[in-house]
């Protein structure tokens, strides 16, 4: 298996810095609390200074998203919605604690970061425009087909894993209780993309290493390597 984005993806965002983990041996169950709050922590003092439009790793996000044709008010990136719902809130919901550690280290670097159950995803996946003709489960059961030229995470089988990027993923590949093998993908575009997504990729790793002593492999793409076998 393999991840990549395709080449038009890569000549439309050069300045795109995606960061990329596997791991395996994940469970249920997990101390995860500790950090949690900590992340949590630093989500609240970014937000004390400056609302979450402001924050660069957010504004690149919206530059993009308007770049694709979509409203940044009316879609915006995973980050940018949890962050919102932070405030607001003033924690998130517990799901599954491998979600709950990713959602709290995207809040605290307000980059997005996708978590998909290895088991559901067919062959290779690949981020890339969408043909019109994929498939998308949503969380409620219903399926729908990406727009033509959607930027989607598509497997080999023509199955969108997330639709408008780093918008909404998919009910098909979320993390369950029966997980044990997960691709962990965080993306960035903003000017200090490449040093902020290497730390929070070596972030991610020790978190992971701590809740469940396992030893993800991970690494930082670019368009002179843009592919991660695992």
């Amino acid at each position: 298996m393999y991840f990549q984005h395709s080449n038009e993806i890569w000549t439309d965002f050069p300045e795109l810095v995606p960061g990329v983990l596997h791991v395996e041996g994940i469970t249920a169950e997990a101390a995860t609390d500790e950090p949690i709050a900590r992340f949590n922590a630093i989500a609240q003092s970014r937000l004390a200074t400056a609302s979450e439009s402001e924050l660069p790793e957010i504004q690149a996000w919206r530059r993009t998203f308007a770049k694709m044709g979509l409203k940044p008010t009316q879609y915006r990136c995973a980050s940018e919605s949890l962050l919102r719902r932070f405030k607001k809130e003033g924690s998130l919901p517990p799901i599954h604690p491998l979600i709950d550690i990713c959602n709290a280290i995207s809040l605290a670097y307000a980059i997005p970061i996708a978590v998909f159950d290895t088991s559901s995803i067919k062959g290779h996946i690949e981020v890339r425009y969408a043909t019109g003709e994929e498939t998308y489960l949503t969380f409620s059961g219903e399926v729908e087909n990406p727009e033509p030229r959607e930027v989607i995470f598509a497997d080999e089988a023509g199955q969108a894993h997330a639709r408008r990027w780093t918008n909404r993923q998919s009910g098909l590949s979320a993390i369950r209780s029966t997980t044990r093998s997960a691709l962990i993908v965080s993306e960035a575009l903003h000017e200090s993309a490449f040093s902020d997504v290497q730390q929070l990729i070596a972030t991610v790793a020790d978190e992971l290493n701590a809740a469940w002593s396992v030893v993800p492999k991970t690494t930082v793409l670019s368009q002179s390597a843009p592919r991660f076998d695992f």
